[in-house]
């Protein structure tokens, strides 16, 4: 404890509820209070403080806290205020008077450690709200206010809120949810300048009248005041007089929060009630079926909507609502003026253009997560999406332009094209369905990457490996693209409005007399099941997964592509969902003779493995399937395998009995044998070793 000082008893902090003590400082006056007559100076009880902050023990000062406020209140103490506006002590103030209340701590610390007051001095740290901009300390200060009683609708808010779609929907109950629960009365004013006038006029008395419109308020004063400006210093100056005593009544001082404007827009951008037909344009346009805005407006913008389309009209004012996340900057932390980190939107556009930007907000992220923003990231934007869409539209505009194709002319139906233009046909039809769907969720990332990865596989697989077909002027390719082009732009002009508003004019229009005028006029790609073929879908993954294994073989056997092989073996359970078409597509992309089950390799070459399946073999057998699939487990692997595959059946010896096993009542299981390279001396490619994944 220190020279001096002794503990002389120890007491629960509950006990010392209304101890007086002795003020450390004489330097305000307090007036009289009921209870302790010119002693305001007591313990207080509140749950808010905790020993972990410090000692437990914490002054009050009602003024300059809310919480303060709530106890101080419930103590019936004094609102005592010795700090101005400005935030300095009063000037007749001793020892502190006219300075910054932050500046004044090593003034007061001094003077109790000079009268021997000063037990010690510990300089806790802690959170402290500043400026954002210039980092000076703020202070809470009470002031009068005017307030919305919103308590009173609480019921009906968290009714509305219940109504209510959130994006994500965490915020619904948790962020939103709890702000709703905990509502309190909205204060209305503020004591500044510049705003919308509180309409409210007074007299000497206390009278007050609120006034509703320019109308009420000529008729109120006596005076035309149609072509007044609403604003201050202009509806200032109207006078009226009292309608209750016929005093002089003028305008109280403050203004309205701004968010009552933000909060007002559903039925003010229509006038209504004052303006013809706005009760019409309200009608059909409230509520909103949708509105965007980033986190921090929760308890803004959110709710000074949903509470003022709550009071006066007993509905919110929307339906879907959407929560971003916030914009960093690429170091990741908040971009701020002050610290020099901002991207401005314009120079942004125009170095990357505006759908780059657009795009990489909608569709790089979660739209409610927080996200880098920088140079590099919108470039990758453009060099993975934007150019790769363009790069296709050109190269199809070429080679239809230099083929004459005449879109009139009727191509091949689509069952009667080849592979891959049959699946694209597929492929177009399941992006509507998913990217509708995606859509009608606001998710806006999984859209996003959706429409990446298939202008992705349009360009680097559809496209190269149809190229010779397009140089030829086939016209079932040249269809089948331009069909894709066209749903595509569609889907993708949300998004990106600018760039495919260009491919609309100069690629659908020239030769679609009947579609609209713009991408924006055009009708949304309705999903049709009926033309997603999902088994050519799995079959065209499984093809580009082994080719995509193919090349990795080769790379690891230093082959290079041009360098011809007569054949590559792949596991005979995905050679026999290939079709003979995929295998040459397999074949021409690896540049091999041919594709081949890896049981055509021999026993030389392969490890076959069996064991019983047992659902299989337990109808057919019973009891006896563990007796069954131990003699399938012994079995000769390559010789049960070479008989199934040829007979389709194959004969056991169980417990001293010949027994038949069909096919399906065994699997077999086949690996490159250990020791074999990729590639061998033969020149031929040995086989693949494919794991088939739930999708394939």
């Amino acid at each position: 404890l220190g020279e001096g000082w002794t503990v002389q008893d120890r007491v629960e902090g509950a006990a010392m509820e209304r101890w007086t003590y002795q003020r450390p400082f004489d330097l305000v006056e307090f007036p009289d209070i009921a209870e302790f007559p010119g002693h305001a100076h007591f313990v207080v009880l509140a749950d808010y403080v905790t020993t972990e902050d410090g000692t437990g023990l914490v002054h009050q000062s009602p003024a300059f806290g809310e919480d303060d406020m709530v106890v101080c209140r419930a103590y019936g103490l004094p609102v005592v205020v010795p700090v101005g506006p400005d935030g300095r002590f009063t000037d007749d103030l001793p020892l502190v008077g006219g300075q910054f209340f932050k500046h004044a701590d090593a003034d007061l610390v001094a003077d109790l450690d000079r009268r021997g007051l000063l037990f010690r001095h510990v300089p806790y740290e802690h959170s402290y709200p500043h400026c954002w901009r210039c980092h000076t300390p703020l202070m809470y200060y009470a002031q009068p206010s005017w307030y919305v009683r919103t308590t009173q609708v609480k019921d009906a808010l968290l009714r509305e809120n219940e109504k209510t779609n959130w994006f994500p929907d965490t915020i619904k109950w948790g962020r939103y949810g709890d702000w709703l629960h905990h509502n309190i009365d909205w204060a209305l004013s503020r004591t500044r300048y510049w705003g919308t006038p509180l309409p409210i006029w007074r007299c000497a008395e206390g009278h007050q009248t609120c006034v509703g419109s320019l109308a009420e308020l000529s008729a109120l004063s006596g005076t035309d005041q149609s072509g007044l400006d609403p604003h201050r210093p202009y509806v200032d100056a109207v006078t009226l007089d009292c309608p209750d005593c016929g005093e002089e009544s003028r305008r109280v001082p403050e203004v309205i929060d701004a968010w009552f404007d933000s909060g007002s827009m559903p039925f003010a951008q229509w006038g209504f009630p004052h303006l013809p037909g706005s009760a019409e344009r309200l009608e059909r346009a409230y509520p909103a079926d949708f509105i965007c805005e980033a986190i921090d407006q929760t308890r803004g913008w959110f709710y000074t909507l949903m509470a003022i389309g709550t009071l006066v009209f007993d509905e919110s004012s929307y339906r879907n609502v959407l929560c971003l996340g916030h914009i960093l900057a690429e170091d990741g932390r908040k971009m701020s003026k002050h610290l020099g980190n901002i991207l401005e939107p314009m120079p942004l556009m125009e170095q990357h253009g505006a759908d780059a930007v657009r795009w990489f907000m909608a569709a790089s992220g979660s739209p409610w997560a927080a996200r880098r923003v920088g140079h590099a990231s919108i470039q990758e934007t453009v060099r993975k999406v934007l150019l790769t869409y363009w790069n296709t539209v050109a190269f199809h505009v070429l080679y239809a332009r230099t083929a004459g194709w005449d879109p009139s002319v009727p191509a091949p139906a689509v069952e009667d094209r080849p592979v891959l233009d049959r699946w694209l046909h597929s492929e177009t039809a399941r992006l509507v369905r998913l990217v509708t769907e995606a859509m009608d969720r606001f998710d806006t990332q999984r859209a996003g990457s959706l429409l990446a990865d298939f202008v992705d596989d349009l360009s680097n697989w559809y496209v190269r490996r149809s190229r010779r077909r397009f140089w030829d002027g086939d016209p079932a390719a040249l269809a089948t693209l331009h069909h894709t082009l066209d749903t595509l732009t569609r889907l993708m002009a949300p998004v990106v409005p600018f760039i495919t508003e260009q491919v609309w004019q100069d690629v659908v229009r020239p030769v679609d007399g009947s579609a609209p005028e713009s991408v924006h006029l055009a009708a949304w790609p309705q999903p049709d099941q009926a033309a997603e073929d999902a088994d050519l879908s799995v079959a065209v993954s499984l093809a580009r997964r082994l080719v995509e294994l193919g090349r990795a073989a080769r790379a690891d056997a230093q082959v290079r592509t041009r360098q011809p092989l007569s054949r590559l073996l792949v596991a005979t359970s995905a050679h026999g969902r290939l079709s003979e078409e995929l295998r040459r597509e397999i074949a021409e992309e690896l540049n091999v003779g041919s594709v081949e089950p890896l049981s055509a390799a021999g026993a030389d070459l392969v490890d076959f493995s069996a064991k019983g399946n047992f659902r299989a073999l337990g109808r057919r057998f019973g009891k006896q399937t563990p007796r069954v699939a131990a003699a399938v487990a012994a079995a000769e692997a390559g010789a049960l395998a070479a008989a199934l595959g040829s007979e389709g059946r194959a004969m056991l010896l169980v417990d001293g009995e010949q027994v038949e096993v069909l096919t399906d009542e065994v699997i077999i299981s086949e690996r490159p044998r250990e020791g074999w390279s990729v590639v061998n001396e033969q020149g031929e490619t040995v086989a693949l070793d494919l794991e088939l994944t739930p999708e394939l």
